[in-house]
């Protein structure tokens, strides 16, 4: 790499919220780009009557007065083909290059030409959104991506990981591994980046999409509204609910203030907020915002400690962990990771700056005539190729991208539901349940029954979990002594079975799975220490059973009596009785290529198994399955072998049938196999008790689809979702006929991204944009359409939630009858956090600020 001196160079880092850009000088300086004097340009795109697109400051000041045409976030549309502004569909490539534009016309400005750039990308960001930013950089007027001369494309956390090495000069050894925790003002993302001598690759990636500071503004803006909608009710319906542009303007102006005074308690203990309408101004402490703060934050930390696991390392074993985004200035954040995951963070004073800077370490300076000076070469048509007026370019095919950096896989223990959003790494979280039909409707109340609140106890804190298993509900929260404290009580009457803390103590806990024979909690080991317990205990009593370590990579499988441990360091499957913790039998994982390189189990599920209640992703309470006693275990080599779970003999076995990344799923008999072609992907059946020759069940009719979710959906129906080149709005459910093969049908579901089934019908959702839940009939017909989550209580009905969040709040429940086209509404649930909800098919419990709520929503 040509040295400092070289030439100029531009670091670029488009953010969701913000965009930041590095300048470097021949001389190896480095300064940031000033737009309207400040380093930090609001991504922000405004379209104006002339069809022309404003940046920045000067999009935010017109977006007051006209919203429609105005998008604060365009990074967060990079799946939607186009963006609807005033009436006109505006490409989504066209919004970036509109930013593009305005930072090349900055660098202009300061240089006289454009330099040779690199722009950052998220590491999780496939070749389809790829393709939108590489669109958008031609569209920009800026060289083509590629080639010794083109703009380059650099993932974000290997840009952070050169600040930290190159810059700050913080010691990575070659094979050492550092952590990047970028959390943005839409986006929190988290990397394990490895130094591999010639530079950095990612190694693992993951975060929470929708996690930011926008949403730290949300929970502080929904605390205010509380108060000011007792004491001024018609100024906070004015904001919560602007009917005039003036409004829209006020309620605008106070997301603002809100956001400045969350920047101003990192440096003090308290902020005021102005607010339109009332003479004086409210006020914020900083008690206050890592109050509400501290569930949202708590999800980042276990985000980072399941990618920092699943790359197969301990936090301990890590070089260094980097903050780098605006959200991270949060004193809160460095302070929960450094008790979480046991490693001080390095957190920068402007911690915007690192990803475009360390970009700049990714471009192959050019040397320029003369000694200590730049003769740049003219610019081709310096000012005209960064116009942003709509239509901005033709849509022409856009240049290719630059190949991606592809994480490695490892598998990530499967527990309680949970601990499997906390490890946020599970590939069943997502799959389809389905039941059977014959379900009565049940009896929905005019309004839930708030049957009583059960305080925890002194050292109670906000990291809580519950389970619902039959008639019995379960809670459990984590003590100030590091203990977990776990209650059984019985609703309606509230009363206590038993109440028992566990003789483990945690930095951390993942959670806990009720069982009708077990109660388990688990120690979380994606912390500082690589090994911790589960407790296993006795669901009548609350006494201690048995315990046993594991692993981060270790799984668990729950079949009738016996639990199958999946024993990532000893290379084997141990089948345990649930009660004694005793190894009923051993059996070794098969040996490929002369070693063990891992493998997959997954269970055979019926009807049966998943016919009860469920959360918003579709995932069972109960996770036990009684009915087929099978599971089935694919090695790297690709074979795979059924093997009896009460016994660990094997059945059936066969070479060349799956990956292990494949998507696969055991079901009423069959093993289904999703493969990717040349030409798309397709679906092969094998049937588990001969295990012979695949069935087609299923073949991709586009080369451009790719395989989104396979999932379950009838006795003998298979539900997928896959999408197109467009991205998430191109997203279709489809129907797979599992016993003659062949499409039933094809829908439309933009950006869906969870299917789960009751009776014969499917709901499908989407957790981003409208965040709707869709009900399919047995046709594919939609029944009806609802804003929010769903999810099942049994085969025959559905609950809708207004959200599902770990913000404390009041959110709106409804349930849902099979077949019919409107829920019956039953009010609210009142200061819970939605996600943590459990059910049966008459009562509820949900985590509350400090108490749990139990109540009854059918009689």
């Amino acid at each position: 790499m040509a040295g400092p001196a070289s030439g100029y160079a531009l670091g670029v880092d488009i953010g969701t919220s913000n965009t930041v850009a590095v300048l470097r000088w021949p001389d190896g300086r480095t300064r940031p780009l000033l737009f309207d004097g400040q380093p930090v340009m609001p991504s922000a795109v405004f379209l104006d009557d002339a069809s022309r697109l404003h940046v920045g400051r000067d999009a935010q000041r017109l977006g007051q007065a006209d919203p429609a045409r105005y998008e604060p976030n365009p990074k967060r549309r990079v799946d939607e083909p186009g963006v609807l502004l005033g009436g006109l569909e505006v490409p989504t490539a066209d919004l970036l290059a509109a930013v593009l534009g305005a930072v090349a016309r900055t660098a202009v400005d300061a240089v006289g030409f454009l330099p040779p750039a690199v722009v950052t990308y998220p590491a999780a960001w496939g070749a389809r959104r790829r393709d939108v930013l590489v669109a958008a950089i031609a569209r920009a007027g800026w060289p083509p991506v590629g080639g010794d001369t083109g703009t380059r494309m650099v993932p974000e956390p290997v840009a952070a990981a050169r600040y930290f090495a190159e810059v700050l000069r913080r010691p990575v050894p070659v094979g050492a591994c550092i952590a990047v925790f970028d959390f943005g003002g839409g986006t929190l993302d988290v990397a394990v980046v490895r130094n591999e001598g010639a530079g950095f690759a990612v190694i693992g990636s993951g975060g929470v999409a929708e996690l930011g500071g926008l949403d730290l503004d949300a929970v502080l803006v929904d605390h205010l509204g509380r108060t000011l909608s007792g004491t001024h009710q018609q100024a906070w319906q004015q904001l919560a609910q602007p009917a005039t542009a003036a409004q829209w303007r006020n309620r605008r102006q106070f997301w603002d203030d809100v956001r400045g005074a969350k920047e101003m308690l990192s440096r003090t203990s308290a902020a005021p907020v102005p607010v339109p309408g009332v003479e004086q101004a409210v006020h914020l402490t900083r008690e206050e915002l890592e109050r509400l703060a501290h569930p949202l934050l708590r999800r980042g930390v276990f985000a980072a400690a399941a990618v920092i696991g699943n790359s197969g390392l301990a936090p301990s074993q890590l070089a260094g962990l980097f903050l780098v985004g605006g959200s991270s200035r949060v004193p809160l954040v460095a302070r929960l990771l450094h008790a979480e995951l046991g490693i001080a963070p390095t957190v920068l004073e402007q911690p915007e700056l690192p990803v475009a800077e360390g970009a700049l370490s990714e471009i192959r300076a050019v040397a320029m005539a003369g000694a200590g000076s730049v003769s740049a070469p003219p610019p081709p048509a310096a000012a005209e190729p960064f116009e942003t007026t709509v239509p901005l370019s033709p849509q022409s095919p856009p240049a290719a991208p630059a190949p991606p950096i592809t994480p490695r896989r490892r598998p990530v223990l499967w527990i309680a539901a949970a601990a499997v959003v906390a490890l946020a790494a599970v590939v069943t979280a997502a799959a389809l349940y389905l039941t059977g039909g014959g379900y009565d409707d049940i009896d929905f109340q005019a309004s839930v029954t708030e049957l009583g609140r059960v305080k925890g106890g002194e050292d109670y804190t906000s990291n809580v979990y519950t389970g619902f298993v039959g008639d019995h509900a379960y809670y459990a929260y984590e003590r100030k002594d590091l203990r977990l404290e776990i209650v059984a009580v019985d609703p309606p009457s509230l009363k206590e079975r038993w109440r028992k803390q566990t003789k483990t103590t945690a930095d951390r806990w993942a959670g806990i799975t009720v069982l009708p024979d077990a109660v388990i909690a688990y120690a979380d080991p994606t912390t500082s220490e690589a090994i911790k317990d589960m407790i296993v205990l006795d669901p009548e009593t609350g006494d201690e059973m048995w315990k046993r370590p594991y692993k981060t990579e270790d799984r668990l499988y729950f079949v009738g009596d016996i639990v199958v441990f999946d024993d990532s360091a000893q290379s084997r499957l141990l089948g345990l009785d649930i009660e004694t913790g005793k190894v009923r039998w051993e059996k070794p994982n098969p040996r490929t290529g002369g070693g063990d390189a891992g493998t997959t189990v997954y269970q055979v599920q019926t009807v049966e198994d998943v016919s009860g209640p469920s959360d918003v992703r579709g995932t069972p309470f109960a996770q036990r399955l009684d009915d087929d006693k099978r599971i089935v275990q694919i090695a790297a080599d690709r074979s795979a072998r059924v093997i009896d779970a009460t016994n660990g003999n094997v059945l059936k076995s066969r070479n060349n049938v799956a990956d292990l990344d494949d998507q696969v799923m055991a079901y009423n008999g069959w093993l289904v196999v999703a493969s990717d072609d040349a030409g798309g992907y397709r679906l092969s059946g094998y049937d588990l008790d001969s295990l012979g020759d695949p069935k087609s069940l299923y073949t991709a009719p586009d080369p451009d689809r790719d395989l989104d979710l396979l999932a379950m959906c009838g006795e003998l129906r298979l539900c997928l979702l896959d999408s197109g080149g467009s991205g998430a709005e191109s997203t279709n459910v489809v129907a797979v006929d599992l016993d003659k093969g062949g499409q039933l049908w094809r829908k439309p579901a933009p950006k869906a991204e969870i299917l789960i089934h009751f009776g014969d019908q499917v709901a499908v959702r989407s957790v981003s944009g409208e965040y709707r839940s869709r009900i399919l009939d047995p046709s594919g017909n939609e029944l009806l359409s609802r804003e929010g989550a769903v999810a099942r209580i049994d085969g025959g009905n559905l609950l809708f939630l207004d959200s599902s969040t770990e913000s404390v709040g009041d959110y709106g429940v409804a349930g849902l009858h099979a077949g019919a086209k409107e829920p019956d509404e039953m009010g609210n649930l009142n200061d819970v956090r939605s996600s943590g909800c459990k059910w049966n098919a008459k009562y509820i419990v949900c985590p509350g600020e400090y108490d749990f709520m139990i109540g009854q929503f059918a009689k």
